[in-house]
Formats: structure tokens, C-alpha cells, sequence
């Protein structure tokens, strides 16, 4: 099937030379190239026009995952006839295990895994095997191990009308793959069964398939309600191997961990013997009986009988072998692709030292950067800022956006000491956010700790703001919606940290206000600070303002490329008698079953306004229904009074 293109609107100012530059570039075979496009140029637009003309599988790449977000609506909503899906970490919490030496403390992996993203991570995986037009947007966990594509596809259960099979067959086969037994309240990954009903709910959370079954014969399938002559069912998780190779996979695991003691025990290390035979004879005899195991990835070397350092097979396999890739933000993503690596093996390295994990755990990593390389496709990198790697690699083929299609200018900077002769930084920064808001504009504030976004809204919702905080702490899925309730009014202003710098789109945003603006580093360098004052770029009225005691390089750096900037977009736009207009971009609407803790957060807002006694009540009332999560919040809510 061909990508479909759907958009209600043409290429305009750069795009136009953008597009069919970068198409003939792709289409001659160039294996890199950059799109440099300031904020608010279209480049997600100028990349789906390449994707259509390549008719190739995509994987676009973003480094962080509320960015993947917007991307994944944006390209759904450019092709509704093909496949769009969303490929980020499943973890809403993720405390990885590992083991501090000095302290001789060992802290056990601990994890909260988000369900809804997990169907997503599974319908994306199989798309890959089953269309050939399909679109991939992931965070950089695509480039972490999630086993072979061979094996997954290997152990499909393929159940058809008619076919002879036993019910303790079935069940056996179904528990095979990984599903669960749930009779009572079964979600994706689980089955249930009574009588001669079996039904099975598919790890990509689509409707459950019933099976019906009668004198050791398929009598029925039905799905949704509607009668089916068959179907496919694929794992439940992505560590699921054949029994004959299950049983392989465990011998070796057994003779490596009899080679480690052996070594342990010459090194006179008793203790981590002990403790290393203890807990992985536990792992066995789990995958023994139940063909799974926590923390089974790290025995994935030998369930996909790969030799020690061979590469992990990771998303970027189950692509087809021609496809393109897309970096998003590339000046962030790389360095991020680059360092997974060598952080994820020193945790590793101290593990295995210690007793817990065998030397094998290596090998459920990463890519190196160089494998990434190897893998990767087609590749075009975008960002308004892009680093000195994907100009040297892309050999001259950098394609610029500098004129919107809007005939937007950057935003005007302006630089105000912190402690201003009008009353103190905060209270300056709420004049200007309550000038913006009395406009319907939105703004966003921008400072360099979580807990400083925290306290800043904290005290802003005292003074009667609408305001809310977004920060890596804050849930994978609900942080797109508290940017949408931000673009819909119900939030005047976000507090952020660094997620709220690169590629996200608020168009309804005029002032960005950047505190400890000359604090250079990470978070205040050239590139930071041109990706922050650019969140206003997509306002008529943008403009951004810096807050520091003294003018950095970075700063300056960042006033003469936005001043560049500016000339360029007016000259053109006096050429071309273009009157600058704000970007009109369409809200989309969150999936209800995507929202997470929505209704108890709609829940809680009634709660704000009650006295403190009223508010002890509800919580003892909480309390005794053993609702705890409530009782803890209106605590907390009691707290703050």
C-alpha cells in the first residue's frame, strides 16, 4: 500500500525548495541529510511530503517522549489510510537494578509499567511484520534490546474453525505465549476460560477473540461479536521462546553459571558464589515451569543464541530491510543514541562483579552508537540547531527553512536584570504573564530545577494564575494532556524545565520566560536557549525574556542568530508582501483509554475549595473503603492548607 498524503494545505515559503531538494537527494540514493528549519517552519510537514515520495516503512526517532507524542498525532492525522504508531519506554517509574559497592547496598529493580503503552509497543511491532506501510514513532528506547523478530513471529498460534485441539491443549499453548489466566477481570495479556469458552485478550489491546470449543474441535471464533474463520495470536511479551529452544537455552544458562562460580570461587568470593547460584537456580526452575521469568531479558543472549558481545536485536529489526529513517531534534537525539551504551554496562559491570547477574547480562543492552549506525536506514535529520555531526555526515546536503510559511518573524528577545528596579524578578515575571493572559495568550516559564517548576506554580496559583508544572517526573501519558489543557485555556501558564525546549508546538503561546538565563551550562548554552525563545516563534506577538545579572556568550550568541534570523524573514517577507499571522494548529483530542488517573485528577478538583475539616472527613472516609490512594491525596491536600 503507498503513503497517502492528506493535508489541506500546500508547501509555502522554504518548504517548497526544501521538499524537492530533499526528495531528489533521498531519491538518488543520499544515505544522509539535514533539514535546518527554525521553529515553527513545518518541518514534521516538509517530512511527511519526503515520506510520501520515499513509499518506504519509517522510523522517526525523537529524544523525548511527549515530543513523540505530537509527532505520532501529527503524522496520523497527515496519513488516516496508514499505519501510525507509537514506540516509547513502557515505564512510568523505572528504578533500574544495581549495587553500590561503598555502601554495600543492593537495590532491586523496581518498575512501573504503563499497560496502555505496552499494547501500543506491541501493535507497532506487529505492523512492521504484517504492512508495509507503516510508520514508526519512538523514543531512543527503540535502540534497547526487545529480542529476535525471528522468535516472535516463530511462536504465532494460529487457531482456525474446525481444527482438532483439546482444551488443555489450548490453555497450554495460550500460556505458551505468555498470556496470563485472569477469570475475573482479564486485560491485555490475560485469558480466561469456562466450559468450553475461551476467551483471550491480545496484548495490543485490541477487542478479545472468544474461542469456542466442542468435542476437542474448534467450533467457533468470534471477535467483537462477529464470527471469524481464524486467527493469528502473538505473544504476550517479547521474551516468549519455543519449548525445544527454551529448554536448550536453560542448559547453557546452567553452564555458564557453573563456569562463573568455578571463577568466583577462585577469587575467593563465596558470598557472591552463594548468592549469584541462589538466585539464578531460582530464574531457571521459573522458566522451567512457567516459560518466563523477572528480569528474563538478562538471559536473552541465550534465548536468542547469540554469541557473547553480538548485537541485541532492538525495533530498528523488525524493520523491513529498505526503510527511512527520521531524527527529530537531532542536536538531542544523537547524544543520547551515543551515550545509552557505556552508562547502561559500568551498572552492569558492578552487578555481575558482586554476585548478581551473570557475565551474559551484558549482552540485554543497547546498541553502541556504531551498531546503531550499521542499522539505521535512509536517514534525515532535522532540528532548528543542529550539531557539527549531522552537518559533517550529511556531506553538504543541508536544506534550510528559514522563511515561514506563516511569515512568522523569531521572537524578540529582551534581557532584564534579576532583581529589577519595579519590584523583584517574580513579581515582574507575573506582570508580564498577567499582561499576556489578559490578550487569551498563553505563556511558558522555564527555570533550571524540577522542585524550583514546582515551587514557581506553586506560588503563581496563589496569586490566582491557572498554572500547572511539566517535568520528566510527571507520567509519560499525562503530559500531553496537561499541554493540551494548556493550548484549550484551562492553563494560563506551564513551568518546566528542559521538556518544554525542543519541538513541542504552542502555537497560543506569546512569552517565554527563561529565569537564570546566564547560567551557562547544559540547560542556558546557544542551543538551549535558541530551542526555548523558539516556543514562542508561532505567535504573531512572540517574544521571550531573559532573566540574569550579566550578559553570557551563549546569550549573546543567541540575540545575533534570532537578529539573522529576523532580517532574513522580513526581507522576504516585504518581497513578497506577506502580513505575519499567528499559526493556527489543530488540538488533538487524547484517546479517553489513553488518559491516565484523568478521572481521579477531575475527581480531586472538587476537593480544592473545601474547608480543612470537611477535607479530614473525606480522607477518614477514603480511609475506611480502603481507597488509600485517594486518602493520601486529600492528605496531601490538607498539607498544603
Amino acid at each position: 500500500m503507498n503513503f497517502e498524503l492528506n493535508a489541506n494545505f500546500k508547501p509555502r515559503g522554504d518548504q517548497i525548495k526544501a521538499i524537492k531538494e530533499l526528495g531528489n537527494s533521498i531519491k538518488n540514493g543520499a544515505k544522509d541529510q539535514v533539514l535546518y528549519g527554525v521553529t515553527g517552519s513545518g518541518k514534521t510537514y516538509t517530512a511527511a511530503n519526503i515520506i510520501a515520495q520515499r513509499n518506504k516503512s519509517v522510523l522517526v526517532i525523537s529524544h523525548n517522549k511527549m515530543l513523540a507524542w505530537q509527532l505520532y498525532q501529527e503524522f496520523k492525522e497527515f496519513f488516516p489510510k496508514n499505519s501510525v504508531h507509537y514506540f516509547v519506554s513502557y515505564y512510568d517509574y523505572y528504578q533500574p537494578e544495581a549495587y553500590i559497592p561503598q555502601t554495600d547496598t543492593y537495590i532491586a529493580k523496581d518498575a512501573s509499567i504503563n499497560k496502555k503503552i505496552d499494547k501500543m509497543r506491541h501493535a507497532a511491532v506487529q505492523s512492521l511484520l504484517t504492512r508495509n506501510d507503516t510508520i514508526i514513532v519512538a523514543s531512543v528506547s527503540c535502540i534497547y534490546n526487545i529480542g529476535s523478530p525471528e522468535t516472535y513471529q516463530k511462536v504465532i498460534l494460529n487457531i482456525k474453525k474446525g481444527q482438532k485441539i483439546t482444551r488443555k491443549k489450548l490453555l497450554s499453548c495460550i500460556t505458551g505465549l505468555g498470556f496470563a489466566r485472569n477469570d475475573f477481570a482479564p486485560e491485555a495479556g490475560n485469558f480466561r476460560a469456562k466450559g468450553g469458552a475461551v476467551e483471550i485478550h491480545p496484548a495490543t489491546g485490541e477487542n478479545p477473540v472468544v474461542v469456542e470449543l466442542e468435542k476437542d474441535a474448534v467450533e467457533k471464533i468470534s471477535r467483537n461479536g462477529v464470527e471469524i474463520n481464524s486467527v493469528d495470536l502473538y505473544p504476550a511479551n517479547f521474551w516468549v521462546a519455543p519449548q525445544d529452544k527454551l529448554k536448550i537455552a536453560t542448559e547453557n544458562i546452567r553452564t555458564e553459571l557453573q563456569k562463573r562460580l568455578e571463577e568466583l570461587k577462585k577469587q575467593k568470593k563465596e558470598i557472591e558464589a552463594y548468592r549469584l547460584e541462589k538466585k539464578t537456580n531460582y530464574d531457571l526452575e521459573m522458566m522451567e515451569q512457567m516459560g518466563y521469568c523477572p528480569g528474563i531479558e538478562n538471559y536473552s543472549r541465550h534465548i536468542d543464541f547469540r554469541e557473547p558481545d553480538d548485537p541485541p536485536f532492538t525495533l530498528l529489526d523488525y524493520m523491513p530491510k529498505e526503510f527511512l529513517t527520521i531524527i527529530d531534534e537531532s542536536h538531542m537525539t544523537i547524544p543520547q543514541i551515543r551515550g545509552m551504551y557505556a552508562g547502561d554496562r559500568a551498572r552492569k559491570e558492578t552487578l555481575i562483579n558482586h554476585g548478581f547477574r551473570l557475565p551474559s547480562a551484558l549482552d540485554n543492552r543497547p546498541f553502541t552508537f556504531e551498531e546503531f549506525e550499521n542499522r539505521r536506514g535512509q536517514t534525515l535529520y532535522m532540528s532548528a540547531t543542529p550539531n557539527p555531526y549531522e552537518i559533517e555526515k550529511s556531506k553538504g546536503r543541508v536544506y534550510k527553512q528559514i522563511v515561514r510559511p506563516t511569515g512568522l518573524l523569531d521572537p524578540k528577545i529582551e534581557i532584564r536584570k534579576t532583581n529589577s528596579p519595579s519590584g523583584g524578578q517574580m513579581t515582574d515575571v507575573l506582570r508580564e504573564i498577567q499582561s499576556a493572559t489578559k490578550k487569551g495568550h498563553r505563556a511558558i516559564v522555564v527555570t533550571i530545577t524540577k522542585r524550583l517548576a514546582e515551587h514557581i506554580a506553586e506560588y503563581m496559583e496563589e496569586k490566582g494564575l491557572k498554572v500547572n508544572y511539566i517535568h520528566s517526573e510527571v507520567p509519560t501519558l499525562k503530559r500531553p494532556l496537561i499541554i493540551q489543557k494548556l493550548r484549550e485555556g484551562k492553563y494560563d501558564v506551564l513551568v518546566g524545565v528542559n521538556l518544554l525546549r525542543e519541538g513541542l508546538d504552542f502555537p497560543e503561546v506569546s512569552l517565554v520566560v527563561i529565569l537564570d538565563a546566564d547560567k551557562e551550562g547544559f540547560l542556558r548554552n546557544e542551543t538551549t536557549l535558541l530551542q526555548t525563545v523558539g516556543r514562542a516563534a508561532r505567535h504573531v506577538d512572540g517574544r521571550a525574556i531573559m532573566y540574569a545579572d550579566k550578559i553570557t556568550g551563549s546569550m549573546k550568541k543567541t540575540i545575533l542568530e534570532t537578529n539573522r534570523r529576523r532580517s532574513i524573514q522580513m526581507k522576504y517577507n516585504e518581497e513578497h508582501g506577506i502580513k505575519p499571522s499567528s499559526i493556527n494548529k489543530k488540538i488533538y483530542p487524547i484517546p479517553r483509554e489513553l488518559l491516565q488517573d484523568e478521572d481521579e485528577e477531575i475527581e480531586m478538583d472538587k476537593y480544592k475549595n473545601m474547608a480543612k475539616k470537611e477535607l479530614e472527613k473525606e480522607m477518614e472516609k477514603a480511609a475506611k473503603e480502603l481507597n488509600f490512594e485517594k486518602a493520601v491525596k486529600l492528605r496531601d491536600e490538607i498539607k498544603k492548607l
